[in-house]
């Protein structure tokens, strides 16, 4: 109902650009102009009430974002552009390193990494007597499959903290066995066999749609 509602609200009432993204039931809309974004916002809760829904009080906002957006807040006194969360990640105003271009900056919300790890730390704890080769399998594929959805660009340093912490968690892990005490060197030899180092695994977006639309590439560059 929603994706098919968009479409024909874009083309019967948008002049400016109208974007949607959604997983599931949960979704981010981007409009050009923010007179379209509140006229939609107003509309859209209309319709979900003949639907007999309602949108999520604490989850849904009206937020500028964009590459005029930290200009615009200074001007109005109003401080840093604001985030939002969506589908793991905190999105962020901010720009390329190398050229100064606004970008969307991602990273790992931080609520959902302490879970992640509490949940690494006490599954470490259990498996502790258990033989080391077997849990440094499971921890390499806990640690890859986090990497895999999580190495986004501008996402490195979180990424650099999540390995931090589940290393903390598995020498102190190894520490409570009440055995022979393990020696810090024979432990990071360990973590260097059975541990992935980060890196950035996903391209930018538009780089990601360029190589696989390349005749569309150019009339989407952000500019």
């Amino acid at each position: 109902m929603l994706d098919q509602w968009v479409i024909q609200w874009r083309k019967k009432f948008a002049v400016g650009d109208v974007v949607i993204v959604r997983y599931a039931d949960d979704f981010v809309l981007g409009f050009q102009y923010r007179i379209e974004a509140e006229r939609f916002l107003e509309q859209l809760r209309e319709r979900l009430r003949e639907y007999g829904l309602e949108l999520h009080s604490e989850k849904t906002r009206l937020i500028e974002l964009g590459r005029y957006a930290a200009k615009h807040r200074e001007r109005d006194g109003q401080g840093k552009p604001e985030t939002f969360s969506f589908l793991g990640f905190t999105h962020i105003c901010g720009t390329v390193h190398k050229t100064g271009r606004f970008t969307v900056r991602r990273k790992t919300i931080g609520k959902r990494m302490a879970t992640k790890l509490r949940a690494i730390k006490a599954e470490l704890l259990r498996r502790r007597h258990e033989p080391v080769k077997g849990t440094g399998e499971w921890l390499r594929a806990v640690v890859q499959g986090y990497f895999n959805y999580h190495a986004v660009p501008g996402n490195f340093a979180r990424l650099q903290s999540f390995r931090h912490d589940v290393i903390r968690h598995w020498w102190l892990a190894v520490r409570r066995r009440g055995q022979r005490p393990v020696r810090r060197a024979v432990f990071d030899r360990w973590v260097s066999q059975y541990l992935p180092t980060p890196a950035i695994l996903h391209p930018y977006p538009l780089e990601r749609i360029g190589a696989k639309y390349p005749n569309i590439q150019g009339k989407n560059r952000v500019r």
